[in-house]
């Protein structure tokens, strides 16, 4: 068993927040890091310690690898968790923790890179007899194979860029004409977004559901995989609402898409918490989409239905710790997470900053929310708009609506413009409120929610 004595979060808000949480009840001190944009965030006050590393530009701070590193060495921290989002899944940044003799709570760096390669993660559970989408086999060379392999697949077809995520290096295309400027618009934004603008092409499934399975593995191999999370209401391939259970699968779906999550992670030599992604079509029938090898912004969603610490397992796993239980929990009640980010959805979904002058939390029965805000903080325009993931849990699908809506009702955050009021209206259309819903959601309801168009929908 390895031995964490303290704790650094390289991460901020309240993803940080959240893990500093799950130290404090572990009885493990843990650091902060910030940067002089960060100086009056929660996370640095609720910290045991606090480290400066850099100004409030990403490159500069939360992504600068020998500050973060050095944070850790002159705190004397012997891990280091990652939240989401920044440094979560960069191997390189894992080797720099080992080769510091300092933890990492998550994968190691070659299931990283597997996982993170989406041509390789494709071909890893293609071996493992987990369906995917019909597509190329590695990366494609050039628009020309590209519209030769299109013609064999048949449109419309997804170029994805083999290192994106988040929605970026994608283009859904139609048809044949469409080919040589979607490849090179995917390529150019994947090699400015990840630095590789390496592509591959697969059959597009149109208007899916986005259906995931989070799994929990220890170092012993043992997985237990925490049920699933329908995570369809998207906008330009970011989610805004996630549920679990998914209202669209049945019993015989949800045990063979939990089969496939464990098999995926046995596939890779899988370690730690991370989520197993699928699409899915009217008719059930899934398909692996990609693997997050990390906890996810949503984690709390099968926290709520299941009561497993996601946060706190990590730690245990990191430290040698085995699973308390094994193969599949199956949830309890319902439980949704909506995301309250600092956008206008009236504005296309502008960021905002500012000063939060007022905040009131909700709270009551089955209410949970996630949030560094509090009245006077000051929103940095350097980072994520996301300021709260607001959940409620109930015994069914139905009551937990309800209590949403109480929930927001609840809510007061002043000062900035928040997207939360669009919630209410996502709840009361009706192919939401029926669960009928699939990725084209905003798109299609786009008129009812206020909405000047919804843009491309599909992915995490």
């Amino acid at each position: 068993m390895t031995m964490l004595s303290k704790i650094l979060i390289a991460n901020r808000g309240e993803v940080a927040l959240r893990v500093i949480r799950a130290c404090h009840e572990l009885d493990i001190p843990c650091v902060a890091v910030y940067s002089e944009a960060d100086s009056e965030s929660l996370h640095v006050k609720e910290a045991d310690q606090a480290v400066c590393i850099g100004p409030g530009p990403v490159i500069a701070s939360y992504l600068n690898i020998p500050s973060v590193i050095g944070a850790a060495e002159i705190t004397g921290c012997d891990a280091v968790h990652p939240g989401y989002g920044f440094l979560s899944e960069n191997p390189e940044f894992v080797e720099a923790c080992a080769d510091n003799d300092i933890a990492f709570i998550g994968p190691g760096p070659e299931v990283m890179r597997r996982m993170g390669d989406k041509s390789l993660a494709k071909q890893t559970m293609s071996e493992a007899r987990i369906p995917v989408i019909p597509g190329s086999e590695g990366a494609v060379a050039d628009a020309a194979e590209a519209a030769r392999l299109a013609g064999e697949f048949g449109y419309p077809v997804m170029i994805k860029a083999s290192a994106g995520g988040g929605g970026r290096g994608m283009r859904l295309v139609h048809s044949p004409a469409e080919i040589d400027k979607a490849f090179s618009m995917a390529s150019s934004e994947a090699e400015t977004a990840f630095g590789d603008g390496t592509i591959y092409l697969e059959k597009a499934i149109t208007r899916p559901h986005h259906v995931e399975i989070q799994v929990l593995a220890d170092k012993a191999g043992s997985v237990l995989t925490l049920g699933e999370r329908d995570c369809s209401v998207q906008r330009r391939h970011q989610k805004l609402i996630e549920e679990s259970p998914s209202p669209l699968l049945d019993q015989a779906t949800r045990q063979k898409m939990s089969e496939a999550g464990i098999a995926a992670c046995r596939a890779c030599g899988y370690e730690n918490a991370g989520t197993v992604e699928f699409l899915v079509d009217d008719d059930r029938n899934f398909y692996f989409m990609e693997m997050n090898t990390r906890v996810q912004v949503e984690h709390p969603v099968s926290e709520m239905v299941t009561g497993i610490d996601i946060i706190r397992e990590q730690i245990r796993i990191a430290r040698g710790d085995l699973l308390p239980l094994t193969g599949s929990i199956q949830p309890r009640g319902h439980a949704i997470e909506m995301r309250i980010n600092a956008e206008d959805p009236a504005n296309d979904f502008r960021p905002n900053t500012g000063k939060v002058t007022r905040y009131l939390p909700p709270g009551g029965p089955g209410v949970r929310i996630d949030s560094h805000l509090y009245e006077g903080y000051t929103i940095p325009v350097f980072y994520d708009s996301l300021l709260a993931k607001l959940l409620v849990w109930d015994i069914n699908r139905e009551a937990a609506l309800r209590r949403a809506l109480r929930a927001l009702d609840e809510l007061v955050i002043e000062g900035v413009v928040t997207n939360a009021d669009i919630y209410r209206d996502i709840i009361a259309a009706p192919d939401f409120a029926s669960g009928s819903y699939t990725t084209a959601f905003i798109e299609e309801n786009a008129g009812r929610l206020g909405l000047d168009g919804g843009g491309e929908t599909d992915d995490d």
